[in-house]
């Protein structure tokens, strides 16, 4: 578990919701799932490990939860501009996304 840290810090962190509108394989990696994402107008890649979990097909249409101002990262050659959030069980054997539970428009922000 990570140390505990100030809640200005947490407040840094924006959550929004992303609605995925495309989603393939990565084409060099076989755990990676390239995702194109509707923040609210914007359009974003990212790139994610869940492959093993999820389809790509699957994955379309989800609303999800997204950290959008984290920097840009390259993931085995392309850039991913946020990062979803899941769980993971303990035994890491299992991931899942976090999701809502009635749909909300895309770029909500999550409080």
């Amino acid at each position: 578990m990570a140390g505990i840290i100030q809640f200005d810090e947490f407040q840094r962190i924006e959550l929004r919701v992303a609605t995925v509108t495309k989603a393939e394989a990565h084409p060099n990696a076989d755990k990676l799932v390239v995702m194109q994402i509707d923040l609210g107008g914007e359009q974003r890649q990212i790139v994610a490990g869940i492959r093993g979990y999820y389809t790509p097909e699957q994955l379309v249409g989800k609303q999800i939860v997204v950290a959008a101002n984290l920097a840009a990262r390259t993931m085995r050659g392309l850039e991913s501009k946020g990062m979803l959030l899941a769980a993971t069980t303990p035994d890491r054997s299992d991931v899942v996304l976090l999701t809502l539970d009635r749909p909300v428009p895309p770029g909500s922000t999550i409080s």
